[in-house]
């Protein structure tokens, strides 16, 4: 009746794995206890769960990323301490078996519901407010992709507790994710989540691409668009071209294993190289998926905290669609070992060197925004500087390994690994980071504790030097990525000051906790009446912070790049609320339970077909169709926001911006 499933699948015989799943267990039942005896259910029902509002959608991906980045940066903690203990005779405390389910769940984490959460929460938080529209395009989808992307989430921390991750690496390559060499169930549930919660975020892609492309306030063509809107439109083109290729190449390996076909097998007609060309079809757009999102931040950041318009603002589009258009021709260059031949493997080292001309274009333009500029040093403006730093360097030991001979030397050493996350944590996390504490009080009302936010850079920068440099200096030695122990003693001194750096990022992610309380508790002092505390530059700022339902009471009409600047130029004044209008009823989206439920029967489905329980996939299979098939019958879709609320509404806004 259950399949593959049974009482065996917990690991009641490892102790670290029980202790860290009763502990999350211990916490989520205090939290659900909690909602409970407060009676806030219907609250989160009504203003969360079921919300279609952008705003909303785009906090509960940012709150799902913070909560994965803790839980992937736990299994980041248990690599370093066991690679700073297993050497020589020593073994550490984590059996091979475990180690290899670490780092691959560390990998799918941080990259799948980590660092994606976090770009596409961002974008839609803050495309509608800078285009000027109520919302995007099609809300209820954008509902669905995000409680699709939680699906995803809660399959993979499922594993932890009942069966296996898989031991393959975050990319699963074959034949060691066939059932030959995986018969275990830690591969389906890496398969299955990653294809749940990728069909969230193409979705979302489709959802901003229109959102961009379809809607804008009047006047705004695309040569007035705010630079953080284009590198979200060549974001979600790229989600739109390359999760497809992750979607169907996931789908032949699930063929392979469910039903013994041979597209990556060593035999009757396989080809494992071909898996690994269409992963990384998909693979390399990825890494630029998450920074073009996060070089808008950084754009928006130096504009703003420099006074000044963005220097050489039409390269910098042209530079962010050449990136959209390159990162698809530069795959193979994360095997130039495969023996495609020097011919091949000089082709895409030349194209690997020509795509850091457009991000060293960005670098000048920001470097040039800023000279002569009035910064102000605020947190936004030090994760920028340090990404700046950061970022170069990890560009330089790309450049590197864009050089066939020298890849062939470093491949798969520990020097990839440091370059890898010289340009994850130095960029996207960076990045996010600074668009976070930079639209935080337009999310909320209030900014973040100014004192705490520096600290929590300070750990984090020194934190990843601390914890990456020695990694390149190991690998230039000869020390390997996923080795769970090594007999050369010499490499341990650098081991040990990795696992310092890891200790120091650990303290800053505390410290972003507690920064969030302090803050919290002392919103009052730090409240933004005005709309905008930052003397910003882009639509949203025109708005009260947080923004209504509607976002804009009237679409705001725009002639020219940075068209709030512009306005408050005219005006003398950043906001004019005072003038008398005439106001209409707006209408905005209906709440709909339909991507929660979507997201419960697309769970059922998967953890039925990771363990075989073909009743239980056919039930999840059948709520599926039948949600779906009650959203297109439904015809309720928005309601009507009184001229009079409205009217109100700004009337309110208008005194306590007065008052301040």
């Amino acid at each position: 009746m259950f399949g593959r499933l049974t009482w065996a699948a917990i690991p009641f015989n490892q102790p670290v794995v029980m202790i860290a799943s009763g502990t999350v267990g211990f916490i989520i039942f205090c939290v659900l206890a909690l909602v409970t005896v407060k009676g806030w259910w219907p609250y989160l029902w009504r203003e969360w769960i079921t919300s279609v509002d952008h705003k909303r959608i785009g906090v509960m991906y940012i709150g799902l990323a913070l909560l994965m980045l803790v839980r992937g940066f736990s299994d980041a903690m248990l690599m370093r301490s066991q690679l700073a203990l297993a050497a020589g005779h020593a073994q550490g405390y984590l059996p091979p078996e475990h180690y290899d389910q670490i780092f691959s769940a560390h990998g799918t984490i941080m990259i799948f519901f980590v660092a994606m959460p976090f770009v596409i929460g961002l974008m839609n938080f803050v495309l509608p407010l800078q285009l000027g529209v109520r919302d995007v395009a099609f809300p209820v989808l954008n509902s669905v992709g995000f409680w699709l992307s939680a699906a995803g989430v809660l399959l993979v921390n499922v594993s932890l507790v009942v069966g296996e991750f898989a031991r393959t690496g975050w990319l699963a390559y074959p034949p060691l994710s066939e059932v030959a060499y995986s018969p275990g169930v830690g591969v389906d549930y890496y398969l299955w989540s990653l294809q749940i919660s990728g069909l969230g975020t193409l979705l979302s892609g489709i959802n901003l691409t229109t959102t961009i492309l379809k809607l804008r306030a009047p006047g705004m063509g695309y040569r007035q668009m705010p630079i953080f809107c284009w590198t979200a439109l060549a974001s979600n083109l790229l989600i739109v071209a390359a999760f497809p290729i992750l979607t169907a190449t996931f789908a032949m390996l699930l063929l392979d294993r469910y039903c013994g076909f041979h597209f990556f097998t060593n035999d009757l007609g396989g080809n494992p190289m071909m898996y690994i060309n269409l992963i990384w079809c998909w693979g390399h757009p990825e890494v630029y998926i998450l920074i073009l999102p996060a070089f808008g931040v950084f754009s928006e950041v130096v504009a703003t905290f420099s006074g000044k318009p963005l220097f050489g603002r039409r390269s910098m589009v042209m530079a962010t669609m050449g990136i959209c258009v390159l990162s698809f021709m530069v795959w193979l260059h994360h095997f130039f070992t495969m023996g495609a031949g020097a011919d091949v493997n000089a082709i895409f080292g030349i194209l690997s060197m020509v795509i850091a001309i457009p991000t060293g274009v960005k670098i000048f333009n920001w470097l040039f925004t800023m000279y002569g500029g009035r910064i102000r040093f605020t947190v936004p403006v030090y994760w920028t500087i340090g990404f700046m730093v950061t970022f170069a360097i990890g560009g330089m030991t790309g450049v590197l390994h864009a050089i066939p001979p020298a890849d062939f030397v470093l491949h798969n050493s520990l020097f990839l690994i440091a370059h890898f996350h010289n340009v994850i944590i130095g960029g996207v996390v960076f990045g996010v980071m600074a668009g976070i504490t930079y639209w935080f009080p337009k999310a909320f009302g209030f900014t973040l504790n100014e004192r705490l936010g520096k600290a929590v850079f300070w750990c984090w920068f020194f934190g990843f030097y601390l914890a990456f440099m020695p990694l390149y200096v190991l690998g230039l030695m000869g020390a390997t990525r996923r080795m769970q122990h090594y007999s050369n003693m010499h490499w341990q001194p650098l081991m040990l000051v990795a696992l310092g750096g890891a200790i120091l990022i650990l303290l800053g992610i505390a410290l972003t906790g507690v920064q969030l309380a302090v803050s919290i508790r002392r919103r009052e002092l730090n409240r933004d009446v005005t709309g905008d505390p930052w003397n910003g530059r882009t639509l949203e700022w025109s708005t009260p912070s947080p923004p209504p339902a509607w976002n804009f009471s009237h679409l705001p009409p725009v002639g020219r790049p940075d068209a709030f600047w512009a306005m408050k130029q005219q005006r003398g004044t950043a906001q004019d609320r005072s003038v008398k209008r005439t106001y209409e009823a707006i209408h905005v989206p209906r709440n709909n339970p339909t991507g929660f439920f979507l997201a419960f029967f697309a769970v059922l489905l998967g953890f039925s077909l990771i363990w075989h329980i073909w009743w239980g996939a056919g039930l999840g299979l059948l709520g599926v169709i039948v949600v779906c098939l009650r959203q297109a019958w439904r015809t309720d879709g928005e309601i009507e926001v009184p001229a009079e609320k409205v009217a109100d509404y700004e009337r309110l806004h208008g005194m306590q911006e007065g008052a301040a």
